[in-house]
């Protein structure tokens, strides 16, 4: 019996440590456990019209979330996604209702001013050595208010545009009794390929050092500054292109829209298991994270929970998952 006891502790304790300290353990288990407790206070949290109702939003924050994992795990993160979230569908919808250019051409411009965004915010970033909150703080005035400005606060017309361009990135379909928009089908592609750029790509293992140990990573010839410019270009991308499918889909460009989703967003990357102080990213919790928000946003309206209080459920959450993570770090690490 003692070579037996033995053998499972050298055996199968390992093994359940090292489920346990995945990062994605935590989130899933979370997940899971909203799903059956407002499955079992509500009938209708499974009706098919409800979970299609929640796969239509989640690509939106979604997108912007995978963005940010990738800017995080660098040691970094954007508070102007939001107010890029605002201005490109505003961009583009301006050109388009001024006869300036097609729907095509005004997406291209859009996209490009995005890229621009986080270029620039890189720039400061890595050149000035100012952090990374006072210059996309200063970056999310200055694109809100250009979106304000250019539209007099009201919203643009989108209702009179026909392009194929508008299907493809929102365009729905039927599964059985589900409705699918194509958003969704790019958000899995942007997870699955971001995915496999952080976790087998070289410039994976460039985003993780760059945010574990810069010093290091430079003295090891990782292009530190470099590597942070583009993750601030692809985040404000992400957010553009988020942007213009929730113009397209809600058949609205607001100069407001978008405000306050760069703390959800960080929310569901935090939830999801990536590090605020870099080093680590996993874009799969992120995923995770954003389902466990969606279906908390989703489910707390259906018991009967006033929406505004929402934000309560966020924080307590985010300090659920920030103990269960210290405390599983500290039980791998008993020494300390």
């Amino acid at each position: 019996m003692s070579s037996i006891s033995l053998r499972q502790k050298g055996v199968f304790r390992p093994d359940a440590r090292r489920i346990i300290s995945i990062p994605e353990f935590g989130p899933l288990i979370l997940l899971l456990a909203e799903i059956i407790i407002f499955s079992v206070m509500e009938s209708r949290f499974y009706s098919s019209g409800n979970i299609s109702n929640m796969l239509a939003f989640i690509p939106e924050l979604g997108m912007i979330a995978l963005g940010m994992t990738m800017l995080m795990t660098s040691g970094e993160f954007d508070l102007s996604v939001g107010a890029v979230f605002g201005i490109t569908p505003i961009v583009m919808w301006t050109l388009l209702n001024e006869g300036a250019a097609s729907l095509e051409v005004g997406f291209v411009v859009a996209m490009v001013i995005a890229a621009l965004i986080g270029f620039a915010n890189g720039w400061f970033v890595t050149r000035l050595k100012i952090t990374s909150f006072l210059v996309t703080l200063g970056m999310q005035f200055v694109v809100r208010g250009s979106a304000l400005y250019i539209t007099d606060g009201f919203p643009q017309r989108t209702w009179n545009a026909e392009s194929r361009l508008m299907n493809i990135i929102v365009g729905d379909f039927h599964i059985s009794e589900f409705r699918i928009f194509a958003s969704l089908l790019w958000f899995i592609a942007f997870a699955i390929l971001l995915n496999y750029v952080l976790t087998q790509a070289k410039v994976g293992n460039w985003i993780q050092a760059a945010g574990g140990n810069p010093s290091s990573a430079r003295a090891r010839g990782v292009p530190v500054g470099r590597t942070k410019v583009w993750l601030f270009v692809l985040t404000a991308v992400m957010s553009g292109y988020a942007g213009i499918t929730s113009s397209i889909r809600v058949s609205a460009a607001n100069p407001n829209s978008g405000a306050g989703y760069e703390l959800e967003v960080i929310a569901m990357v935090v939830i999801g298991g990536t590090l605020l102080s870099g080093g680590r990213g996993t874009i799969i919790g992120t995923v995770l994270g954003v389902l466990i928000l969606r279906v908390m946003r989703n489910g707390i309206v259906f018991i009967g929970v006033p929406g505004l209080a929402y934000n309560i459920f966020i924080g307590a959450i985010i300090l659920i998952m920030m103990s269960v993570h210290s405390l599983v770090e500290r039980n791998l690490q008993p020494g300390e």
